[in-house]
């Protein structure tokens, strides 16, 4: 199947399934990360308490684990919820959030890799080349830039672990299953909203969930934020700021159809022979 065609595919079977997306997630971003996985067409549930968690991803078709709002109790009930759907073949998505700002923060994202195994790992330039063990700027939870040699160190991960890993920045780059996908959808006012990052790691947690393969998930996950951000800034007026913006997101994701967002995607894909 073209790459095309998976994105279409995938996206129709998250409305067609309403998939159950467990989010272990930070309190910052919940709230949105809820809203985007409702307005794509999935079930978002938020059960972080550790006695309930390993019960409630027994129910759902994915996992988000998203350590935004770190803390040591948080990545214990990650890292045991993580390895009750590793148990049930729940697909995790990891979202790294500020690895490298803290050792702390790079510890957590280690043990979780190590120990749930994640499907899909999404996180900024900084942080992928810190779960990669590779020294980056970084500043608090935010990337200082995009940083060179994204791809390379996405794909060389991707082998590594055996899963997908998914960078995002001015051009989002999906590599993993012997592809690497170029994604040019987004627009710059993303970055001026808080969470936008958490939000396109829900997005491909609700693929997971819809039963698409990690690297289609990912890369659907992230058309859709893209594509979703350029029609959002498209629709706004002249005296409208970046609290419209992200209104107008949720309603561009809302109003997406499968069609409507292969119509729109710029991607780019190479295969290893």
């Amino acid at each position: 199947m073209e790459l095309l065609q998976e994105i279409a595919a995938t996206f129709a079977a998250i409305k067609a399934n309403t998939p159950l997306v467990h989010h272990l997630t930070n309190y910052v971003t919940a709230n949105d990360s809820a809203n985007i996985t409702l307005a794509c067409g999935a079930s978002p549930v938020m059960a972080a308490d550790p006695g309930e968690a390993t019960d409630m991803v027994a129910k759902a078709g994915a996992l988000v684990l998203n350590i935004g709002t770190l803390n040591a109790a948080a990545v214990d009930t990650m890292i045991a919820t993580g390895r009750r759907a590793g148990d049930l073949g729940v697909p995790i998505i990891l979202d790294p959030v500020g690895a490298g700002a803290t050792p702390a923060r790079t510890d957590a994202a280690g043990r979780i890799v190590r120990e749930t195994s994640p499907a899909v790992i999404r996180g900024n330039a900084a942080e992928i080349k810190t779960v990669a063990g590779l020294s980056a700027a970084i500043r608090g939870v935010d990337s200082a830039a995009d940083e060179p040699g994204g791809e390379a160190v996405a794909a060389g991960l991707a082998r590594r672990l055996g899963c997908v890993v998914a960078l995002t920045g001015r051009t989002d780059i999906v590599a993993g299953a012997g592809r690497v996908c170029r994604i040019a959808n987004g627009h710059p006012w993303l970055a001026r909203v808080t969470g936008t990052g958490c939000m396109a790691t829900s997005l491909i947690g609700c693929c997971l969930g819809a039963g698409a393969s990690p690297y289609a998930a990912a890369v659907t996950g992230l058309v859709v934020m893209g594509v979703a951000g350029e029609l959002a800034h498209r629709s706004l007026g002249p005296e409208d700021g970046i609290g419209t913006f992200r209104v107008k997101l949720f309603d561009a994701v809302f109003n997406l159809t499968p069609e409507l967002l292969v119509s729109h995607a710029k991607i780019s894909e190479t295969r290893e022979d």
